[in-house]
């Protein structure tokens, strides 16, 4: 008979792989400059700074993280979906 804990202490493992994995992304930056446009952007898509022709520009980066932002709940929705058909499996579902 298969232990339904040890499939949860996986899943708690996995979790916390992701979480780290998640913190790292926060401190990686890749920077681009491409005519005359330059963005640095974490590993974790959060822009902090753009620049145009050498002029911060606020505005647009706060409308850029907000894109970002609402890509990413669409993509959290996406999962906790997917998330749910997991639980299925592990028989905490319907």
């Amino acid at each position: 008979m298969n232990n339904p804990f040890s499939q949860l202490g996986e899943l708690k493992k996995m979790r916390d792989q992701a979480m780290q994995i998640q913190k790292e992304l926060q401190a990686e930056e890749v920077s681009v400059d491409n005519h005359g446009v330059q963005i640095v952007i974490t590993g974790d898509q959060k822009i902090k700074e753009i620049k145009v022709n050498g002029r911060s520009d606020n505005d647009v980066k706060e409308a850029v993280n907000e894109a970002v932002k609402k890509s990413q709940e669409v993509a959290a929705r996406k999962l906790a979906t997917m998330q749910g058909g997991l639980s299925s499996l592990l028989g905490g579902g319907q």
